[in-house]
């Protein structure tokens, strides 16, 4: 697991912790946990999206000329729904640009498979593409490897998966299967219970965010 450990980043700014700890609060209430696993989110996608590739341009000041920089990447947001809209929300914030692509998945809760409903990809994508798969709860990793296939299969290759929380058990199946995928977090905890959810977690992302 150490060696795989290195395709992890974990985020361990203070604040960043501070809004861990706050979603992780079960009394907190729907709309207080939005509001910090949005201001999470954008923190984590601060993060990832650090080694984009920009090109040189220049702009006219109000003085004078001056060299800077623009986004030259073809990127791609890829939330799994439903949780993975509050990432996509602080993601498409920051580079508004970007296409969107919905993941729709669900897991059977007998089997913890994960069971695609949606998925509305074109047929190809320009293969230097750049994709942000946005799974709030990296679990088992059912749902992550169903994501991620749908852009390897298109021959895209520079994926990057984000996640509030992670399970060492999803880790390592993702990155069994797809070593060359980044993943980054605000933690890694300790494992998954029988029922395949996070230890300690924050229980069921999606119901948390939506009050379901």
């Amino acid at each position: 697991m150490t060696s795989i450990m290195t395709s992890v980043k974990i985020i361990n700014h203070p604040l960043v912790q501070q809004l861990l700890t706050k979603i992780r609060d079960y009394q907190s209430l729907p709309g207080t946990f939005r509001q910090h696993a949005l201001q999470l989110s954008h923190y984590l996608m601060y993060e990832a999206l650090r080694d984009l590739e920009t090109r040189p341009t220049s702009v006219d000041t109000p003085l004078s000329p001056a060299k800077g920089s623009i986004i030259s990447d073809y990127v791609i947001f890829a939330p799994v729904l439903r949780a993975g809209l509050v990432l996509a929300e602080a993601a498409q914030s920051m580079v508004p640009e970007a296409r969107i692509y919905h993941i729709g998945l669900k897991r059977d809760e007998k089997t913890l498979q994960a069971i695609s409903y949606y998925a509305h990809l074109p047929e190809t994508l320009p293969p230097a593409s750049r994709v942000y798969v946005l799974d709030p709860m990296l679990a088992t990793g059912g749902s992550a490897t169903a994501a991620i296939s749908l852009f390897t299969e298109r021959s895209v290759n520079d994926i990057h998966l984000v996640s509030l929380v992670a399970a060492p058990e999803g880790i390592k199946r993702v990155l069994d299967k797809f070593p060359q995928v980044k993943i980054i977090t605000a933690s890694v905890d300790d494992y998954l219970n029988e029922h395949g959810y996070i230890v300690p977690g924050l229980g069921d992302a999606g119901d948390r965010l939506f009050g379901t």
